[in-house]
């Protein structure tokens, strides 16, 4: 039977067809394949060969972290599990994204191709949030928090633009390029790094650690355009302008963007060196924060924690930061200074043949064991 519609009837369903091919427009328009930077990535893979001689040093670490804190979903952030969470810092076996990038940098520079490719892809399972990787993952609860931290971000990219370099392939550097463009578009949206994004309201934080600008990542794919190249620059400008002075040569913790402002709060010294490896890694370093680094693991006094005036605001001292200053002298070609801060990391190495964490940078006592310390050794060993 033929049906037959009246005027009106055919408008309406005229309409109803332009509604679909918008639609479908919109919809391309959200899948749009996002171009990677024309050159190949570069200064990524570590050239050196200082830590030859660490080689039992650092395998035993490796060990360790394999068997005590990796599993197929990521890595553990302590060696003991809690039996309460907090709200404000995961603990236990809760995993962060910032591990999973550190490990995935690990598997990159010592060639282990199959062992990354696998990895990364649980990496996306367990944190992948709407292009994002969530800051945080509970298998207990299997609770994925709805924010980033963006330099957790910048990390699993580096290590994907590392992967592609040492092989000598474009593997990587579609998903590398979208997934920036993703950061593009939320936490560095017009240039402004900020610390993080939130999926779930939508609302992105006004305040970029500047521990987070990682200029040597940020500058492959800031270089295209006349913006792009722009906004890098600002963001070298912001970075460099928290340096708090010759007396005390680090960098303010933070930079509010909506004030223009930077923190005058206490130093986390993970953070601060952080900054520093990151201008390092640039050239941008100055001298006198050289200085105050060689003199701090000479004396084996680099604290916890830091005043914007220098003083020590947290006592004792951690094989993180230890790590983080054998990675600036890398960076520098400062070999000597490189050896002299890992044997202080390797001073902390758990050597207990009976203990469970042997090998482990740690408490052999009390098994606490941080994730971060020992990634952070693990990778400063490979340079």
């Amino acid at each position: 039977m033929t049906v037959t519609y009246s005027k009106p009837l055919r408008r309406y369903w005229w309409l109803i067809g332009l509604l679909i091919a918008l639609m479908g427009l919109s919809g391309c328009r959200q899948q749009t394949t996002v171009k990677p930077p024309k050159q190949a990535p570069s200064g990524f893979v570590v050239t050196t060969n200082y830590a030859a001689d660490s080689k039992q040093q650092r395998q035993r670490l490796a060990n360790f972290i394999k068997r005590g804190l990796l599993t197929k979903q990521g890595l553990y952030t302590n060696y003991l599990d809690t039996a309460k969470r907090t709200t404000a810092t995961a603990s236990g076996h809760e995993m962060l994204s910032e591990s999973s990038g550190m490990w995935l940098q690990y598997l990159a520079t010592t060639h282990q191709w199959a062992q990354f490719r696998q990895f990364y892809r649980q990496t996306k399972t367990t944190f992948d949030e709407k292009g994002l990787f969530s800051y945080r993952y509970d298998p207990r609860t299997k609770k994925r928090y709805s924010v980033n931290a963006t330099l957790d971000d910048l990390r699993v990219i580096r290590a994907l633009l590392t992967y592609d370099e040492a092989r000598q392939t474009t593997h990587y550097r579609q998903e590398a390029a979208q997934r920036y463009q993703t950061l593009a578009q939320t936490t560095i949206k017009n240039g402004h790094l900020v610390d993080y994004y939130d999926v779930q309201s939508h609302k992105a934080a006004t305040t970029a650690s500047l521990a987070y600008f990682d200029m040597q990542t940020l500058k492959y794919f800031e270089q295209e355009t006349k913006s792009d190249r722009q906004a890098y620059h600002k963001q070298l400008i912001v970075l460099k302008g928290g340096y708090l002075g010759d007396v005390f040569p680090l960098y303010a913790k933070s930079y509010q963007w909506t004030t223009a402002t930077y923190s005058s709060g206490n130093l986390n010294t993970s953070e601060a060196l952080e900054t520093l490896l990151h201008l390092a890694e640039i050239k941008q370093l100055k001298a006198t924060s050289r200085r105050w680094l060689i003199q701090r693991v000479t004396k084996r006094d680099l604290a916890n924690g830091y005043t914007t005036s220098g003083t020590v605001s947290v006592g004792g001292e951690s094989a993180a930061n230890y790590a983080l200053a054998a990675a600036i002298f890398a960076q520098l070609h400062d070999r000597k200074h490189y050896q002299l801060a890992m044997k202080n990391v390797w001073r902390l190495q758990v050597d207990q043949a009976d203990s469970a964490i042997d090998g482990g940078i740690g408490d052999a006592k009390t098994k606490q064991v941080y994730s971060y310390s020992n990634l952070t050794a693990l990778n400063a060993a490979f340079y």
